[in-house]
């Protein structure tokens, strides 16, 4: 049997029966603690946990970034420490360079002109006296030569072409002197051509090179006379009535 409804009026709270289980006998209740709780004080605590909490966070966030920004500076003064260690180590050898560049033409100059000849005679006679001395018979020289290197200090290569005859101990101490000789001398290659009446025929491709002569030595037998020999005999050839 249902309970009979109670009429209600405008303005007055309904009061739900004892026996009632809903969560409207406790409602009155929540609604006091709620508006209880929600105070000023209260709000302000609750604002003031907040703003600590964020703090908090920020803080830890900033300590993080700069303990990252502290490795990460560590890391670029190192490298940066490396690189210059490295680029120090790299100019060592530039340091006094302009003196070992004095230095190195003083001995290029020296060695010019102690070990170069200047003309085809002075190899000729040198290749000579080596072949006497060791008693080997020099019997074929051909000589080529080509622009080896052009400047102040020009130089002109010379390649030889020869022919060697004698017993194998002297043309062995003739080759060993070669080498030795104070006349600069490059040995190419040695052939064995064939041997004839207990003499060993050999073919030996040298190379020199000529410098330019100094003021006190004379021009004869040069390359530059040879040249402006040839240039005087064209020019004369181009003149009417010049040399035929």
């Amino acid at each position: 049997m249902s309970s009979p409804s109670m009429p209600t009026t405008p303005g007055t709270a309904i009061i739900p029966p004892p026996n009632s289980t809903s969560l409207l006998r406790h409602l009155p209740r929540l609604t006091a603690q709620a508006r209880a709780l929600l105070t000023a004080v209260n709000l302000h605590f609750a604002g003031v946990a907040a703003l600590a909490v964020l703090n908090l966070y920020l803080a830890l966030h900033m300590l993080f970034l700069l303990q990252a920004l502290h490795a990460s500076n560590a890391d670029a003064l190192a490298a940066q420490r490396s690189t210059l260690k490295a680029a120090q180590i790299a100019a060592l050898p530039l340091r006094g360079l302009d003196a070992k560049l004095d230095r190195s033409t003083a001995d290029a100059d020296a060695f010019y002109g102690d070990r170069l000849p200047y003309a085809y005679s002075q190899v000729a006679a040198e290749l000579g006296a080596l072949t006497k001395k060791q008693n080997v018979r020099l019997s074929r020289v051909q000589y080529a030569q080509t622009p080896a290197l052009s400047g102040a200090g020009e130089l002109i290569e010379v390649r030889m072409d020869t022919s060697l005859s004698g017993d194998y101990r002297p043309l062995v101490q003739f080759i060993n002197s070669l080498e030795r000789d104070k006349m600069f001398f490059v040995i190419n290659g040695i052939t064995f051509t064939g041997a004839q009446s207990g003499a060993v025929n050999l073919r030996m491709r040298l190379t020199t090179y000529l410098r330019q002569p100094k003021d006190s030595e004379p021009m004869a037998d040069t390359p530059a006379a040879e040249a402006a020999d040839a240039k005087a005999e064209a020019a004369t050839a181009n003149v009417p009535g010049g040399a035929r």
